[in-house]
């Protein structure tokens, strides 16, 4: 900090042997080691204190850089998302075209029977589809004993007689 040399420092001892007498020096000194050491540790206290701020100073920055790069990060992700995800609609409805809500619908569903899609005429009778010949059939075809008793009006029941 000063640029004392040594003899400088003996010229400065030598006066205050001499102003100060033999008796106090070493009480005068031991009190500026005192203050000299107060001195150093409030100017380290301050340059510390400078420190800190410098140092929170960065990190504030840093911390607002960090922000900057997660919202940019975040924006880009949703992007893509966004994109993907738009991308995908798009196959699936042309891989799985979907018919339109029920309510703005007013066509009849197209069938592959020519019958179904034209109206009967008001005095004829109704046109047999195919699922109405399938429908009419039985699910199963029932044992000829039990349809004949069945027919006669008596129980089902079998046949057979034990001897």
């Amino acid at each position: 900090m000063f640029d004392v040399g040594f003899s400088e420092i003996v010229v400065i001892a030598v006066v205050a042997l001499i102003v100060i007498g033999p008796e106090r020096l070493p009480k005068v000194a031991r009190t500026l080691g005192h203050l000299f050491g107060r001195m150093q540790r409030y100017v380290n206290d301050v340059k510390a204190d400078i420190a800190r701020e410098m140092e929170l100073d960065e990190l504030k920055k840093l911390h607002a850089q960090m922000q900057d790069a997660a919202r940019t990060f975040e924006q880009s992700v949703t992007r893509e998302i966004n994109t993907t995800e738009s991308e995908l609609q798009k196959i699936a409805q042309e891989a799985n075209p979907v018919s339109p809500p029920p309510s703005e619908t007013k066509a009849e569903p197209a069938t592959a029977d020519p019958a179904a899609i034209s109206p009967p005429a008001p005095d004829s009778p109704p046109a047999a589809t195919p699922s109405a010949v399938a429908s009419a059939k039985p699910a199963s075809t029932p044992h000829p004993a039990a349809a004949e008793s069945e027919l006669a009006g008596g129980p089902s029941q079998p046949t057979h007689t034990r001897a």
